[in-house]
């Protein structure tokens, strides 16, 4: 054999190793992710498993799970199975649970201006205004700076918006600001010193306790949040008399907790369909909620005999003034919620100002097509 082809011989040869080692790399790589197997989550929400709230933190579960195609499993546990409904937080900030599904309201004990997102009159934003605030008018860095305060170790995603919720369930219509006074009565959040400076004596419990403590006498009087959670809670057992519209939570949203340390270590296109899911579940959650409040909303009247009356303009007024005075004497104490206080206020009068002028009231429609002197359509 001649020196060329020798060296062409071992230049085959040399070729043929590299290809081979190439080769069982590739085999090799897939086999060591599949050993790994899918990431799996435990959660918890801070809802019985029966509230269509604990469904939608279903609902953003399954989303992630589908989207990731099973390489993320999110399990999701009802309020109380792993910690209490208002220790939530705590248990996904230590590591206890990978996440969570709640409002951040019910952090108002570990930091008071969390509850600015949702509890409130919104500075006439409605729930979605208020989620435009936090994407793009500040409120994503003012909520990193608030759970930095406390030390919380968690990343925070709140989404799906609430339609302005009842003033609540009571014994008898509330007519007047005075009907307040003495009134055992059921809130958390900012609205804890609103319905207290209303002459109320708060007392803040979770969803899944309320129905027990009003059959028991411990309450008068309490508000949740909307038709078909109200319903399937059993409020309509406990009293027949729903106060609605309200601005002691007229623009609230749901909050989806993550630990951290996990989520950082999530890859970097597992986490970008988390953030993604989140837009994604929170308009299929506020489609859901216009079927599902409706429907039970007429049921609560046909099948379950509540009556419904609207809130008199006197106590919202009321509450507007009371709102005031606490998120100044809060202001005042807390920088932290001054900053978010003037964050809002700021982006609320630009927003508000173009639909205040831009969007025209359906009250006309809603009358010609549906009032008493509508013509009967076929």
């Amino acid at each position: 054999m001649t020196k060329t082809s020798k060296d062409g011989a071992s230049t085959r040869r040399r070729f043929l190793r590299t290809a081979a080692t190439g080769a069982a790399a590739t085999v090799a790589a897939p086999t060591i992710v599949l050993a790994q197997g899918p990431i799996s989550m435990r959660w918890q929400s801070t809802w019985p498993a029966k509230d269509i709230f604990h469904e939608y933190a279903l609902d953003y579960a399954k989303k992630v799970n589908d989207m990731t195609g099973g390489d993320l499993k999110i399990e999701v546990l009802p309020a109380g199975a792993v910690v209490p409904a208002f220790g939530l937080l705590d248990a996904v900030s230590k590591g206890t649970l990978d996440g969570g599904h709640g409002v951040l309201a019910y952090h108002y004990g570990k930091q008071n201006a969390l509850a600015l997102w949702g509890s409130g009159p919104g500075y006439a934003m409605d729930a979605n205004m208020l989620l435009a605030w936090h994407r793009y008018g500040g409120g994503k860095e003012l909520l990193e700076k608030l759970y930095a305060s406390i030390g919380a170790n968690v990343v925070s995603f709140p989404y799906g918006p609430m339609p302005t919720q009842p003033l609540g369930w009571y014994k008898k219509p509330m007519t007047k600001v005075e009907d307040f006074q003495g009134l055992k009565f059921r809130t958390v959040g900012i609205s804890i010193d609103v319905f207290t400076g209303l002459g109320a004596a708060v007392n803040a419990l979770p969803g899944g306790e309320i129905v027990s403590a009003m059959d028991r006498g411990l309450l008068d009087a309490a508000e949740f949040n909307n038709a078909t959670s109200d319903r399937v809670l059993g409020f309509p057992d406990v009293s027949k008399i729903c106060m609605l519209q309200s601005y002691h939570q007229n623009a609230e949203q749901f909050e989806i907790l993550f630990n951290k340390t996990k989520f950082d270590a999530l890859p970097e296109k597992m986490r970008a369909i988390i953030a993604n899911a989140v837009d994604a579940a929170g308009q299929d959650m506020a489609w859901k909620a216009i079927d599902r409040y409706s429907r039970d909303y007429e049921e609560l009247q046909t099948k379950d005999k509540v009556k419904f009356y609207k809130t008199p303009d006197s106590i919202l007024q009321k509450q507007l003034d009371v709102f005031d005075q606490v998120a100044e004497k809060k202001s005042a104490e807390n920088p932290l919620f001054k900053e978010i206080v003037e964050s809002q206020l700021a982006f609320a009068k630009r927003a508000t100002q173009w639909e205040q002028d831009t969007v025209v009231s359906r009250r006309m429609a809603y009358t010609h097509y549906f009032g008493p002197n509508a013509k009967k359509k076929s």
